[in-house]
């Protein structure tokens, strides 16, 4: 049995949205919308060798969301599903998972940037990790309780950013 669990946040993400209502669903819905990540100077090393890949996975910490349920209903409505077979930000653990593109990584300055962030401006990181294509993607995995609106051509509620990322 675990007594604690200790985590560190490793830095910040720098988006365009303040709001919940302004930000997307998920990275597709922001793949062209340019983010970056500050890292904080005690991790900044660890950033050696990240720029060799062209997507990375972000793990968050959803620090603007509070309780949750364990039944949800999805954003294009529907009967309410369990909490864990969504992508809901109110969890158990407000753990979030980002795969994104990444455009630069400068290790000195400790900024990381990305193209497909769907997180709030100034969200705690957690870390960074490598998309592996060869380990991350399962092209024959199935949409789940989804498939029935993805045959019917129903995408997922998507936002493009309404404003630019400030410096």
């Amino acid at each position: 049995m675990i007594d604690g669990v200790e985590l560190r946040i490793i830095g910040h993400a720098r988006t365009p949205w303040r709001r919940r209502e302004d930000a997307p669903h998920q990275p597709s819905a922001a793949a062209d919308a340019e983010a970056a990540i500050e890292v904080e100077p005690p991790w900044r090393d660890a950033l050696a060798d990240l720029g060799s890949f062209t997507r990375i996975w972000v793990l968050s910490l959803f620090h603007r969301s509070h309780g949750f349920a364990t039944r949800v209903r999805p954003p294009r409505g529907g009967p309410r599903r369990g909490v864990f077979a969504t992508r809901a930000p109110n969890r158990p653990s407000q753990i979030g998972l980002s795969c994104v593109e990444l455009v630069g990584v400068d290790v000195e300055a400790g900024l990381v940037r990305v193209r497909g962030l769907d997180l709030l401006d100034g969200t705690p990181v957690l870390d960074l990790k490598p998309y592996l294509p060869v380990v991350d993607a399962h092209p024959d995995a199935g949409h789940g309780w989804l498939e029935p609106w993805i045959e019917r051509g129903i995408e997922p509620r998507l936002r493009k950013p309404t404003r630019p990322m400030r410096d």
